[in-house]
């Protein structure tokens, strides 16, 4: 229920229910299609693997996301990230909670040991205020019950923005950025972003984890910047 009337965080319309963050009409405006269960390219049917991992293989094993990035969720998501509109990580999350729990029957996805959020470098965190991915992971924990390590994954070196760098220009960007150290070995590991696009972040702390022994990498993200496969 709604006592307080609280409002889609969208449109601002009235929720049936406050702790959606964002009303029906609103979510269905959502591209909602079957995608790899590898990588998170759009695909005609769901898939566990797709030709996109055949030519650049994932160093992640599992992968989970709402939608591609594209209206209105990447509104959303730039509001959240950009504009400080903490109040949107209760929608955003419950959106990827959804997208989870359709993962676990369509793509018949096993729940990870820990969630690992991406890390902020310390500067960039302080100017920011916050962690998106931090913020996501936390609400994510609570509601399926798995313990949250914020911790162990760090960001250790600064790096440039990669939006404006070319796929190589990444790669050497964050070459050395991450350490992994955790206090308890874990075997099976969920790590949540905002937006995938090449993947290049998410290779280089997947280096770092496969170090130390971990066996399954999921990947649990907002968005994913994809081409579509047939």
């Amino acid at each position: 229920m709604n006592f307080w009337r609280f409002c889609c965080l969208a449109c601002e319309k009235p929720l049936q229910i406050s702790w959606h963050g964002f009303c029906s009409r609103c979510i269905a405006k959502i591209e909602k299609s079957p995608y790899c269960g590898g990588c998170g390219a759009k695909l005609r049917e769901n898939r566990r693997s797709c030709g996109e991992c055949a030519v650049n293989e994932p160093k992640w094993d599992r992968m989970v996301r709402i939608s591609s990035y594209k209206p209105p969720l990447v509104g959303w998501i730039h509001q959240f990230k950009f504009d400080q509109r903490y109040d949107f990580d209760l929608g955003l999350a419950r959106l990827l909670l959804l997208a989870i729990k359709q993962a676990q029957r369509e793509h018949q996805l096993s729940l990870p040991e820990v969630i690992l959020p991406v890390p902020l470098f310390g500067l960039r965190q302080w100017q920011r205020g916050f962690n998106q991915a931090d913020l996501i992971a936390s609400r994510l924990a609570k509601w399926l019950q798995i313990p949250l390590d914020r911790h162990s994954l760090r960001r250790v070196r600064a790096t440039s923005a990669q939006k404006d760098l070319t796929a190589t220009e990444r790669k050497r960007n964050l070459k050395g950025a991450f350490e992994y150290h955790p206090k308890s070995p874990y075997r099976r590991v969920a790590v949540v972003d905002d937006v995938v696009t090449t993947g290049s972040t998410l290779n280089e702390i997947c280096k770092q984890l496969r170090k130390q022994g971990v066996e399954e990498i999921q990947v649990w993200a907002l968005a994913r910047v994809v081409r579509e496969n047939k």
